[in-house]
């Protein structure tokens, strides 16, 4: 038989060591992954800070507001017509323009007025000439009746005579007046300041004073009127307001986004709108700038009150739940808390608090939905907002 090499031999034990050592490998690698498992726990429970939006809850003056949807007016509106009749002999606007009082808008052809005011101090003038003439007489026959030479008779009906030419002269100058008067009709003045619109007869037509037509209607935008309603229930309010003085009111758009003017509480209607159980009110507007216009449809809202000293926090602050409302309030240790508030908001940048927040604590306004009770945060103050400006 072949004899089997040294080597061969030794085989099995080389083969019991490279087992053994990977037996140790393993357990190694199993008391590492036993002790990372150990540990898991205390890392997930450490989650890292949310981050969230902060405002300070701060006291201060709110103004209240009542609000209305209205009707913007001119405080003047002139329906320009012709007083006589007559061919127009020019328009002496246009369209649109910016007039002011005693402006020349219109001319109608005067050649036959001012004839009429010709003859009547024509016929004027002739009475007074017979006047003189009959006065004359009558000193005459006066004399004469000292001496006899005249009787009283004729003495008398001179002296009416002279008092009826006398009378005629009053009708003359009263006719003259008159064609005066027709006259200055031909000339279309503006009655007012104001903004003339559109055109309705063209130069060159005849014109009567009897047209359904005007020739323009003329504006006055400066300053403005608006006429609105609120519900019956702020009738209180509103009249306890102007009895304590001016009445602030603001003019905004009708999206109720954009202010327009500034003005003042006007009056309150004498009665009540039984259909509606409304109350109508004007208040009025100086336009300066003409944001306001004849016609269009605004939001008015009027400072009837300011609370003084009052809690507030910006409305987005506050959250509805099943209870009511809360807010999420960080404490000092930048942890979240979730707190029952009750608040009212007043405006579109400000909510007043009345029981739950106290004056510098910080509420969330951004980033709420990522929070639970105890949650740490990462927190960012808000940008402070302008004091309370336009109202809800």
């Amino acid at each position: 038989m072949k004899a089997i090499p040294e080597k061969a031999e030794r085989h099995p034990s080389r083969t019991i060591f490279w087992i053994a050592g990977i037996a140790v490998v393993i357990a190694a690698g199993a008391l590492g992954i036993r002790h990372w498992a150990e540990r898991a726990p205390h890392v997930a429970s450490r989650p890292a800070a949310v981050p969230v939006t902060v405002a300070t809850v701060v006291r201060q003056d709110v103004p209240l507001f009542l609000q209305g949807l209205g009707t913007a007016q001119a405080s003047n509106t002139i329906a320009i017509r012709s007083q006589i009749d007559g061919k127009l002999q020019s328009v002496n606007f246009v369209e649109g323009q910016e007039v002011h009082k005693g402006d020349t808008l219109a001319v109608i052809d005067p050649r036959a007025l001012q004839a009429m005011l010709d003859q009547a101090v024509a016929k004027k003038a002739e009475d007074q000439a017979q006047v003189v003439s009959a006065q004359k007489d009558l000193e005459r026959f006066k004399t004469l009746v000292v001496k006899n030479a005249e009787t009283q008779q004729n003495v008398d009906a001179q002296q009416a005579k002279v008092d009826q030419l006398k009378a005629t002269i009053e009708a003359d100058q009263g006719a003259i007046e008159s064609a005066q008067t027709q006259l200055s009709y031909a000339t279309i003045t503006a009655p007012i300041d104001g903004r003339v619109g559109f055109r309705q007869v063209d130069a060159g037509n005849i014109i009567h004073a009897s047209d359904p037509n005007p020739l323009t209607v003329l504006t006055q935008i400066r300053p403005m009127v608006v006429t609105f309603t609120l519900p019956q229930k702020d009738l209180e309010d509103v009249r306890a307001a102007m009895l304590r003085g001016a009445v602030p009111a603001l003019a905004y758009d009708q999206d109720n986004t954009k202010q327009l003017a500034t003005g003042e509480l006007l009056l309150i209607d004498n009665e009540i709108d039984q259909t509606t159980s409304s109350i109508r009110l004007k208040a009025t507007f100086a336009n300066a700038d003409e944001q306001l216009w004849p016609g269009e449809f605004v939001h008015v809202h009027i400072e009837f009150n300011t609370q003084k000293n009052a809690v507030t926090i910006p409305p987005v602050a506050m959250q509805r739940g099943p209870q009511g409302f809360y807010a999420w309030v960080i404490k000092p240790d930048n942890t979240a808390e979730q707190r029952p508030i009750d608040a009212k908001q007043v405006g579109d940048d400000v909510a007043i608090v009345s029981k739950g927040l106290s004056p510098d604590e910080r509420v969330v306004v951004n980033g709420q939905y990522r929070l639970q009770a105890g949650s740490h945060v990462d927190a960012k103050t808000q940008v402070a907002a302008n004091p309370p400006g336009k109202p809800s």
